[in-house]
């Protein structure tokens, strides 16, 4: 449990009860950026749900809110940065397997970095900028694991490992005896182990590291371990970072544009290792791209983010089949397709607007043929269109066209 008892009674008592197998739910999130020329509205009300084991995925155009979004999560939005309102609402479990449910933006900051690549962890978008360039691999790893993980039953299981080898190896010794009673005193001690020395901790966080990079199918993971980031190549490098990521076995992994430096070959394959260790860890993942040739090959859920807002949210299957916001239906047929022949892309009219000055009511509507008096004036409500499909518009497009609402 982060907090002590006290102040987490108290936190969830003040937070409203999340749904069955809501594990993360954004609700009314702002973030504003204090800049000299004004007050950058970056995310003006988001809200989103992520379900146990399901993957969001965060789409929209450069400038739109997506990592700030991810940031905002974490706690790790940068002065002139400040998250204004809203609720973060987290289910973790507790040491003893029960759950705990917190408002992420309630925690002091101890208790967040406790949650922070712990709980929640995080794959950043340039797999060469965000690895220490002057610390091994391994050791990057490592210092994760020491610092997140309780260490002190791995050390006595570690111990005892070594010594069964010992005694494997050298059966006739003198001091097999001796060997056997200390086997035994570390097993009597697993159920309370005492606090390891540091080198001790070291040595095991040393261990898991190998273990991780096996766990991503790093080729030669013993060698990569105690290579420095330059000597990778940039597929090499990002499994790294998953691995240091997946380390300490979090509920959410974040992945920020984690694939768009790489090749389409290594992205597939990284691609689909986040599917196979999210079954494996028992996680859900949040993915930030541009990509929507990804969200549909790895996602099961969609927010479509506009200009610091998320005009529609629905499960992937439905928002490829149905999409009903303009500026999700004008994304989707700027996709060229190969069964088509076309002279020229549809494009969306108009460019991102300063969100200084964003427009008034709804913020696509300078860019949007269906535009009325109305979106000019007033910004949308939230409405769940059909179920489980919110969308924010005056006038849905899709299998909603016509519909009063």
């Amino acid at each position: 449990m982060v907090a002590s008892e006290d102040s987490t009674q108290e936190t969830h008592d003040e937070i409203p009860v999340l749904e069955p197998g809501v594990i993360l739910d954004v609700r009314r999130l702002k973030t504003s950026f204090y800049t000299y020329e004004g007050v950058v509205k970056a995310l003006d009300g988001i809200t989103v749900q992520l379900k146990k084991g399901d993957t969001l995925a965060f789409v929209g155009e450069t400038g739109c809110g997506k990592s700030v979004t991810a940031k905002s999560i974490l706690r790790l939005v940068d002065s002139p940065g400040r998250i204004e309102e809203g609720e973060i609402i987290f289910r973790d479990r507790a040491k003893d397997g029960s759950e705990v449910v917190m408002d992420l933006l309630k925690l002091s900051e101890d208790e967040m970095r406790q949650i922070r690549g712990n709980r929640i962890a995080i794959v950043f978008q340039d797999p060469a900028t965000y690895p220490n360039p002057v610390f091994r691999v391994g050791d990057q790893i490592s210092e994760v694991i020491t610092l997140h993980q309780e260490l002190a039953k791995d050390v006595l299981e570690m111990k005892i490992e070594r010594l069964e080898t010992t005694l494997a190896e050298n059966p006739d010794a003198d001091n097999v005896a001796t060997i056997q009673e200390k086997i035994a005193e570390y097993r009597s001690q697993l159920d309370d182990p005492p606090p390891p020395t540091d080198d001790d901790k070291k040595q095991v966080a040393k261990k898991k590291a190998v273990e991780m990079l096996k766990m991503v199918r790093m080729p030669s993971p013993e060698e990569v371990a105690n290579q420095y980031p330059h000597e990778l190549s940039g597929g090499m490098r990002q499994r790294a970072l998953i691995a240091m990521s997946l380390s300490c076995n979090p509920q959410i992994l974040i992945c920020d544009e984690a694939t768009t430096a790489l090749d389409v070959t290594v992205q597939a394959q990284v691609l689909n290792l986040l599917n196979e260790l999210k079954s494996e860890f028992d996680s859900s993942i949040i993915i930030i791209t541009h990509d929507l040739g990804v969200v549909a090959e790895t996602c099961t859920q969609v927010a479509v983010m506009y200009a610091g807002v998320v005009v529609e949210y629905a499960s992937t299957e439905e928002l490829f089949s149905d999409p009903i916001h303009p500026y999700t239906t004008g994304l989707l047929k700027a996709i060229p397709k190969l069964t088509e022949k076309t002279h020229r892309l549809l494009q969306i009219k108009g460019s991102v607007p300063n969100l200084i000055t964003p427009p008034s009511g709804c913020r696509f509507h300078p860019r949007c043929e269906f535009a009325t008096e109305i979106c000019k004036k007033e910004r949308p409500p939230r409405e769940e269109m059909k179920p489980n499909h919110w969308v924010e518009c005056f006038h849905p497009q899709g299998s909603m066209k016509g519909k009063k609402r």
